[in-house]
């Protein structure tokens, strides 16, 4: 009876396909460090803003047909309606700011932006 012989795996000698970031934290890294507007995230003055929205909003996902309560304020977000894209006027003003539940976010509105950035 023959030997059985093993196959080299070849998925280690793909080259990565996303740019120079591989995993999300590298990618959020990679972007931190190239977009000067994503420190302003990172300020007390966003996170202020941020809380006064979802209380205004009620805890409650904003997208059309959602309408998701949460408490837990690591599952919201304050999602701008107009992509600001640096624009400091957009991304500070409070009427173009909702709240979205995570999955939402993650999904349905970040699908809608693409489509629109096409």
């Amino acid at each position: 009876m023959g030997r059985l012989t093993t196959i080299k795996p070849r998925i280690g000698t793909l080259p990565p396909r996303l740019g120079p970031a591989t995993g999300e934290v590298e990618r959020n890294r990679h972007r931190d460090a190239s977009l000067e507007y994503r420190g302003w995230y990172k300020t007390a003055r966003w996170q202020k803003l941020r809380m006064s929205v979802l209380i205004r909003d009620r805890f409650t996902c904003q997208m059309v047909g959602c309408g998701r309560i949460d408490g837990n304020t690591s599952r919201l977000v304050a999602d701008h309606k107009t992509p600001h894209r640096g624009d400091e006027r957009l991304f500070w003003d409070e009427n173009n700011l909702q709240c979205l539940c995570k999955p939402c976010h993650d999904k349905l509105k970040q699908r809608e932006e693409r489509r629109q950035h096409l």
